[in-house]
């Protein structure tokens, strides 16, 4: 048996080698700013990423992206609490609506596949959902309502809730099933949707935690898995909180048990959110991460760096292009290891690296609520935007500043 075993690898690893990834692109932030781990995300810290609404040029920086770097999927960060003005509960506030939603069609009109992302790490305002915090039946009628919006159009895709942690992955499992069925329901009968795991949907974690099997078993209400796929997190320092300017993890062995229980199961996931700095540390390995995640793209379909939109070049992570609309220039780590990786002209670094500075970010986000991480990678700071990053709004009626934003930039 073991030549056939030897074989089916073969053959798993060819079709990795020749598949093509079907969906790269990079995250718009803003709208998550001050988004904590505890699910909380105070509206006075929100940065939407559109002129009109004081924050930066993603319009402009998502047309470069798609006409000159070839992206085609932007993942939409937006909090619970902008969508119900912080009442939580499935209604959808209307300003708050049309505030993000300005934003999803602004993505829609640059052709790409546009990712909403539920960014409150499987709460509100610290209840867990479904144990505990808001019900099964609460977050699945808010999905549907959604949903409902975009059901006819197959450019969307829904990431049901960010980064979930220290929670039941069975109950949480329910969660997303009740979720699914309500956005089938809704109309949205094929569009993607993302399933994210416990640990902060970390990919070396999903299997060992049982996040696989368990959201594995979900399915569309006619019993298929078609258009279910693995929402995998993994950033490379310390602690894995995409805080930290050194990389200090080789992730490839981690992909690699993934990866083996995606071929055999044969289900396939989307990587909607990994960063690094540009250290030369980071250089290495997050290039390396992501050479494994190309040459295995019969499993690993689409890949989403974080972050560009309010976040300005100072943030540790970012990859917001410099330059002006229509002149922007990338920086060195979405060409090296985003770009010329996942589009076929990677080469290896073949300088001699330099000593790595200490784990320390000098610029980029700061925890706010959350207790120290230690390096198991249990606990995760939040990612803010650093010092100057965008403008933000600030107070609690930050959603009448939005609107009035708009109206007033809008006449001239």
């Amino acid at each position: 048996m073991r030549s056939s075993t030897s074989a089916a690898s073969l053959l798993a690893l060819a079709a990795g080698a020749s598949a093509k990834l079907q969906y790269l692109g990079v995250a718009m932030a803003g709208i998550d700013f001050g988004c904590d781990i505890d699910g909380t995300c105070p509206l006075k810290t929100v940065a939407l990423p559109l002129k009109n609404y004081g924050g930066a040029d993603g319009e402009a920086q998502m047309q470069h992206f798609v006409k000159n770097d070839n992206l085609n999927i932007f993942r939409l960060p937006v909090s619970w609490q902008l969508l119900t003005n912080a009442k939580g509960g499935s209604t959808l506030d209307a300003q708050g609506w049309e505030s993000y939603d300005t934003l999803m069609q602004t993505c829609f009109a640059t052709g790409a596949y546009c990712m909403i992302d539920l960014h409150n790490f499987a709460r509100f305002d610290k209840g867990i959902i479904g144990q505990g915090g808001p019900s099964d039946e609460t977050f699945a009628q808010l999905w549907a309502n959604i949903a409902a919006k975009y059901a006819d159009n197959d450019k969307v895709v829904f990431g049901l809730m960010n980064e979930p942690h220290d929670l039941d992955t069975a109950k949480w499992a329910n969660s997303c099933q009740a979720a699914v069925t309500a956005i089938r329901k809704a109309g949205a009968e094929k569009q993607i949707i993302l399933l994210p795991g416990n640990n902060f949907a970390s990919a070396t974690d999903f299997v060992q935690n049982q996040s696989a099997d368990l959201l594995g078993k979900i399915t569309n209400p006619d019993g298929s898995t078609d258009g279910l796929l693995l929402d995998l997190h993994k950033y490379l320092d310390i602690n894995n909180s995409g805080q930290h300017a050194e990389c200090t993890t080789d992730n490839v062995e981690g992909f690699k048990t993934i990866a083996k229980w995606l071929r055999d199961n044969n289900r396939t996931a989307m990587v909607s959110e990994t960063g690094a700095s540009m250290e030369e540390s980071c250089m290495e390995k997050f290039c390396a991460q992501n050479k494994f995640i190309s040459e295995n793209t019969d499993v690993f379909v689409g890949f989403v760096g974080w972050a560009a939109g309010s976040f300005d070049s100072t943030y540790t992570l970012s990859l917001t292009p410099s330059g002006s609309p229509g002149n922007y220039v990338d920086n060195k780590l979405m060409k090296q290891c985003i770009l010329d990786v996942f589009q076929g002209n990677y080469n290896p670094p073949t300088s001699t690296p330099k000593p790595s500075k200490s784990a320390t970010s000098t610029a980029g986000p700061r925890k706010t609520t959350a207790t120290d991480s230690d390096d198991s990678g249990s606990s995760k700071p939040s990612r803010k935007p650093a010092d100057g990053a965008a403008s933000s709004l600030s107070s609690s009626s930050a959603l009448a500043f939005v609107a009035a934003a708009a109206v007033f930039f809008a006449a001239f």
